[in-house]
Order: structure tokens, then sequence, then C-alpha cells
């Protein structure tokens, strides 16, 4: 598949008005990482999931930035974010880019906040990276593998099929699907949507969503090494913020995720669906709000 030329500036296509952020470009590895850095203040560390961007985040971050500092970044072939030539768009690749980023930019005394992908992604990095993290917020996401679940089983294998992953990069069939099933609050806009298709706008801007539905199994050993880690993460106070109406992530993931960190905050957003800092945003930005500041 043609590699797609570096983007260094922002596209005509994003909105000012809807993401109203300065978009800066940083070069990690060879590749050309998309982020946007708002406001002053303790550091929050935005990770998205799939198929979505640092667009994702942006009322949570207009919420939020009076009183922090909001970094949201795409991972290279999300969002606006370009790979260098050979990338495979694997979360493995994806944590050690968000690693090779906290870097660039000396990050430090900071709040992952992670969902979805972004969950393991994250805490993976802070892992990695432990001086840099002091405290964490996962959103509707899991942290070990689920191999031998049916129900992940089942998905992993539907979605990462040979059909299904070439209607997601001729269809754009991860957006179309996900996006629209993933608010259960509210509807998302036509306005909204143009966002997330055109960030994905040809089969090759594509592949990066269709790649990972196969990673949930075949991601085994990345997972194992995000679970290994979470005893040494464990000390860590966390914020659990969870749609109640997830289609994707059962409560076990959560009574989970609650069982492996002693000092845990749990908010579910009743009615809210996978993509909860969307789908509810002036609830998540309270809840990390008022978790940070009590």
């Amino acid at each position: 598949m043609a590699e797609q030329p570096a983007l260094r500036t922002r596209p005509a296509w994003v909105d000012d008005d809807l993401f109203p952020f300065r978009s800066r470009f940083v070069e990690v590895d060879g590749h050309t990482v998309h982020y946007v850095d708002e406001g002053t203040g303790p550091v929050l560390l935005l990770l998205h999931g799939n198929p979505t961007w640092s667009f994702l985040w942006r009322d949570v971050i207009t919420a939020l930035r009076a009183d922090f500092r909001c970094i949201a970044l795409d991972y290279p072939g999300f969002g606006l974010s370009s790979p260098a030539p050979g990338y495979r768009f694997l979360p493995e690749e994806h944590a050690g880019v968000v690693a090779g980023f906290a870097d660039a930019l000396g990050l430090d005394g900071v709040t992952l906040v992670g969902q979805d992908w972004g969950g393991p992604i994250g805490l993976a990095v802070a892992r990695r990276r432990p001086e840099v993290f002091e405290r964490l917020v996962l959103a509707n996401t899991w942290a070990w593998p689920v191999n031998g679940d049916l129900y992940f089983e089942f998905f992993s294998r539907i979605g990462g099929s040979s059909p299904l992953r070439f209607l997601a990069r001729r269809l754009n069939l991860v957006v179309n699907a996900f996006v629209p099933t993933g608010h259960r609050r509210r509807k998302v806009t036509a306005a909204e949507m143009a966002h997330y298709r055109q960030a994905q706008a040809t089969p090759a801007r594509r592949q990066a969503a269709a790649v990972l539905p196969s990673r949930i199994t075949a991601s085994r050993s990345f997972l194992a090494e995000v679970e290994s880690g979470l005893a040494g993460l464990s000390h860590l106070p966390l914020l659990i913020v969870w749609g109640g109406a997830d289609r994707v992530f059962r409560p076990q993931e959560r009574e989970r995720l609650e069982a492996s960190f002693p000092d845990h905050t749990t908010v579910i957003v009743e009615g809210a669906g996978l993509y909860v800092e969307s789908d509810a945003p002036e609830e998540f930005a309270a809840a990390v709000r008022g978790w940070l500041t009590s």
C-alpha cells in the first residue's frame, strides 16, 4: 500500500470552530505526530482509541484547559499524524511512539487519560516511563490479554477477517460503524462524522483503523506485557470514568481494573457509550476536575 506524504500543516477540512485549537507537529522516530497542547497547569495526556483521533477530546479540552494543560496526540496513521515507511500500526508500535512523544516534549507530572486502545497503550508507556506519570484516568478499556474469552475472540476474528478489513479500507467501515454506535447519549452530527471520515479519506489512511480489531487477540504478547506491568503501577491513584451503556466493554472489564488498583475512584456515566468523553463531555470533564482537585 502506498505511503502517504507527511502532513505538517493543518488541512483545510478541519473546521476551526469545531476544533478551535492550534495544530502542532513533532517528529518522533521518523513519524510526523500531530497534537494539540492547550492550557496551563497539571498535565493531562489524552490518548484516543480506534478509529478516532485528538478530535475526540475537543469538548473535554475546552472544558479543562482553564485549569490543566491538555495534550492530545494522534497515533501515526490516525487523525493528522503520518507514519514513517514500514510502520504496521500495531498497538505496541503506538506505545513506542507515545513514549517518544513524552520524551520529545519533556513531559513530567502527567495524568494519563486513556480510552479504548488508549488504555493499554498508555499503561505500557507509564510502565516504561514511571518517572513521568503520577495519576491515571481510564475510560472503557482493558489491560490484559483476552485470548480465550469467547466474546473478544469473536469480535477480533470477525473484525479482523479479510472481508472486514477490505470493507474497512474501501468503505471506511470502522468509522461509519463504530463512531455512531459508540455514542448512546447523543447523535453524532454530520460535521463531526465528516471530521472522522476526512481523517481516513483514502484506503491507505484507513489501514491504521483496519489493523486494530485483529490485534485484540494478535497482540497477546503486548497485552501480557501491559498486564504484567499493572503491579508496578498499582500504587498510582486511578479514576475510572465508564460509559454505562457501552456495547464493547462490559462491567467485568471495569471491575477487573478496579481490582488492580486499590486507590481507585469510579464514576459511571449512565447511558453513555464507548466514546464517553465525546458522548457526555461535561460529565467526563467534571469527573476529572473533581477528582484531581479534591
